[in-house]
């Protein structure tokens, strides 16, 4: 014991462990250990802390972008001030175009007054070289009086001319839109502008009435063909009937019933004012032949030419009965009849009476043998 004793005098025994060399070489390892890890530790620590740094930095960066693209697609969304804006320029463009329009039609209807003027200049040139030629006051009386209703008549005449063009081109508009077979709703409205425009022809007949009632029932204003279907300056309704009804087929046979109603009625109205007119012009032949004709009796000729002119004002209403006679009957046709077929009816009128025009052309153009 002793001799071992001796060789290891560093090795104790204290408090039941052994204390060594090797054991204090363990514990300083440890304590190195230790010593070495505490450090890392930490620095894995900051590690971790530095990734989730960058995760929120990355987060935040991702929201930074999504905030920045939902600001541009905000941005470039139209805001309630622009479009108020676009819809104040839309209803400004629109108002533009209107005031065009009538600025265009107003600038039409300055020719034609115009034209008017020029023509009754010219009369009033012709009636000034006929009186100091003639010296006659009563041939500048008759010639005042025939330049004022030829002055209405050719006004008339104008105003009829620039009807048969628009007339013409609404049953462009008619045809094209029965072959496309458009909507019932697009339909009407070119239906009801046919109609209105017919309103205006009446119109303007009621006005040449009172201007000149010879020019307006002579037919002047008419082609030839279209003149040897006259009736008190216009067509027979009963006529009107004939030709649209062929043209609407097939019918219901409530349409049908309406449809010979309507003629019936029609004849009637019109076999009334023909008894009518019959019985003025021979009233106006009595008064124009009343008395003496061979012997000049100044108080006898002034009197029959009042009553003469008294018995004229009957015809002006009778044309007037007439025109509104063919009038109700357009208007009736129009709630009989559907839109198309309204719509057909309306070509089917126009294109009959493009057809009597042509004839007239045609017959003043025909080949003719010498003389």
């Amino acid at each position: 014991m002793d001799s071992q004793s001796a060789q290891y005098p560093t090795s104790r025994r204290t408090g039941g462990s052994f204390d060594s060399p090797s054991t204090r070489q363990l514990d300083m390892w440890g304590d190195s250990f230790r010593a070495e890890n505490s450090p890392r530790t930490g620095t894995s620590t900051s590690m971790e802390a530095d990734v989730k740094i960058d995760s929120k930095s990355e987060d935040a960066q991702r929201g930074a972008i999504v905030v920045s693209r939902s600001s541009d697609q905000e941005a470039n969304k139209p805001n309630d001030k622009v479009l108020r804006r676009l819809a104040q320029n839309r209803e400004a463009a629109r108002k533009s175009r209107l005031r065009k329009k009538a600025y265009v039609q107003q600038l039409e209807t300055s020719r034609v007054k115009l034209n008017q003027l020029e023509q009754e200049l010219e009369r009033a040139r012709q009636q000034r070289q006929g009186i100091y030629i003639g010296g006659n006051s009563g041939d500048h009386s008759n010639s005042t009086i025939n330049g004022a209703a030829n002055t209405g008549a050719a006004a008339f005449d104008m105003e009829y001319s620039h009807w048969v063009e628009e007339q013409n081109r609404q049953l462009c508009e008619l045809r094209t839109a029965l072959q496309a077979h458009v909507t019932d709703i697009e339909l009407r409205i070119l239906v009801e502008g046919s109609m209105a425009h017919y309103e205006e022809l009446f119109r303007m007949k009621s006005v040449a009435a009172k201007a000149d009632v010879f020019h307006l029932v002579s037919g002047m204003w008419k082609t030839p063909a279209e003149r040897c279907f006259m009736w008190m300056g216009g067509v027979r309704p009963s006529e009107i009937l004939n030709i649209l009804t062929p043209q609407l087929e097939p019918l219901t046979e409530q349409q049908v019933l309406s449809v010979c109603n309507l003629r019936q009625s029609s004849q009637q109205a019109e076999d009334a004012l023909s008894q009518g007119m019959e019985a003025l012009q021979q009233a106006l032949a009595d008064t124009l032949a009343g008395g003496s004709l061979g012997t000049p009796n100044v108080a006898n000729y002034m009197g029959q030419m009042a009553m003469a002119m008294g018995k004229l004002e009957t015809l002006e209403s009778f044309v007037h009965q007439a025109d509104n006679l063919r009038q109700q009957t357009l208007q009736q046709m129009y709630r009989i009849l559907t839109t198309r077929q309204a719509a057909r009816g309306l070509l089917a009128m126009g294109d009959y009476f493009n057809r009597l025009r042509a004839l007239s052309s045609l017959w003043a153009a025909r080949p003719r043998e010498p003389a």
